[in-house]
């Protein structure tokens, strides 16, 4: 398949698309301002600018695209993230497959486990701005919107990961929380899937996550003694309770785990077979 992948240089872009050039795809994938050392071509893209995306999209004529674009660190989410969609929709042929990758913090928090058909209601500008994209992808009718969870990996420390780790090193504590519960994924399974739902007929939503569900005070300690930061006089433990944040953000994962043939594994159970215990 030519394949387009928009946010080539994001967590989920340099796990899939090395994948998906080792699967034979011809591939090209866009990235803003960092161009990351990854196969296939590279292809600087600002999402905002619609007259520069149908010229990429005219020039690669991809048979799929996966779209990963819409970082929550940036400045002008609503341009990104809904003009970005925009623009990548209306740039595409009506039978050109399109997945859409989406978030679960376009739920309030307050009703989990959700399922596909449950009604988004965010708490943040960065949930709201997801939400509408969603709108926005599926106004193309050949689609998927994959609403997934928190994205780990074991060969790359995220972002998140990153920060906390910078933070620790500047003498600074980290309050982790324990009541915000979510089902953290794979990188290389989130990959997997996305990469199969290209050839899959499946169109809507369609939750893929972690087959687990974790806190995040839990879920950041174990990435950080994965890593080999120990730091426990700079951690406390305690509950979010600003009502900034959804606090339990569950998915059901069931109807992902009918469809596809990519295993969706746990959190621990991931961190277990490539950390296994000393015998």
């Amino acid at each position: 398949m030519r394949l387009l992948v928009t946010g080539g240089s994001s967590y989920l872009g340099r796990h899939l698309v090395p994948l998906a050039v080792q699967a034979g795809h011809t591939l090209a994938f866009t990235y803003w301002q960092n161009q990351p050392d990854l196969p296939g071509d590279a292809i600087q893209l600002d999402l905002r600018a619609g007259a520069q995306v149908r010229q990429t999209v005219r020039a690669w004529q991809p048979d799929g695209v996966i779209h990963l674009a819409g970082s929550n660190r940036t400045t002008d989410l609503a341009g990104l993230i809904i003009d970005g969609t925009t623009n990548l929709v209306r740039a595409l042929e009506p039978d050109c497959r399109l997945i859409n990758l989406s978030t679960d913090v376009v739920f309030a928090g307050d009703a989990a486990p959700y399922k596909e058909e449950d009604p988004p209601a965010p708490r943040h500008e960065y949930g709201r701005c997801k939400a509408s994209a969603e709108a926005r992808a599926a106004a193309h009718a050949n689609q998927v919107t994959v609403r997934t969870s928190l994205i780990f990996g074991l060969r790359i420390p995220d972002r998140g990961l990153e920060g906390f780790q910078q933070r620790l090193a500047a003498g600074e504590t980290l309050t982790l929380f324990n009541n915000q519960w979510r089902n953290p994924i794979w990188a290389d399974a989130l990959a997997h899937a996305c990469l199969e739902l290209l050839n899959l007929p499946y169109r809507g939503l369609l939750h893929v996550a972690g087959a687990e569900a974790v806190d995040r005070a839990s879920y950041s300690q174990a990435l950080l003694a994965h890593w080999g930061i120990a730091a426990p006089d700079q951690i406390q433990i305690g509950a979010d309770q600003t009502g900034q944040y959804p606090l339990d953000t569950r998915l059901d994962i069931s109807q992902a785990q009918r469809l596809l043939k990519t295993p969706l594994p746990g959190f621990f159970d991931v961190l277990a077979r490539h950390n296994p215990s000393p015998k």
